[in-house]
């Protein structure tokens, strides 16, 4: 190991070295934490058929089960709360996908523009079909 001061790297240096390692963690991390593209399609589709309260097309890519789970008395009720929100405006944020019993589960942030309380959405998907959507 070299003593000589005037070889070792500057605290500037570490410094510069510390943000670069950072920046590149925080970009590595949103490509990584992404939906596939089908799933983030779903999404839409399931909160634009929330919104225009169509139970149809809510359930369209759902298996069987979720389908029949999904009564237009339920549907209704979460619509008629959801949708008036949703015309006001939302974002979502994909925040992370985790694995239960057989189904790739994706969590969303759901923000609304008025300004009121976040929810979370979570969509259970097993071979390319919905298999439950929780909202919280």
């Amino acid at each position: 190991m070299n003593s000589d001061p005037h070889l070792a790297p500057s605290p500037t240096f570490y410094r510069f070295a510390c943000c670069l390692v950072f920046f590149i963690a925080a970009i590595a991390h949103d490509a990584w934490a992404q939906p596939p593209a089908a799933i983030n399609a779903t999404l839409k589709k399931m909160l634009a058929a929330t919104e225009s309260r169509s139970r149809d097309a809510f359930i369209a890519q759902g298996d069987a089960s979720f389908q029949a789970d999904i009564t237009p008395a339920k549907f209704n009720e979460f619509s008629a709360e959801l949708a008036p929100r949703l015309k006001q405006g939302y974002t979502t944020t994909f925040e992370t996908k985790s694995q239960q019993k057989g189904y790739a589960v994706y969590v969303w942030k759901l923000e609304f523009k008025d300004g009121g309380d976040d929810w979370h959405i979570s969509i259970a998907v097993k071979d390319g079909k919905v298999g439950g959507f929780a909202l919280q």
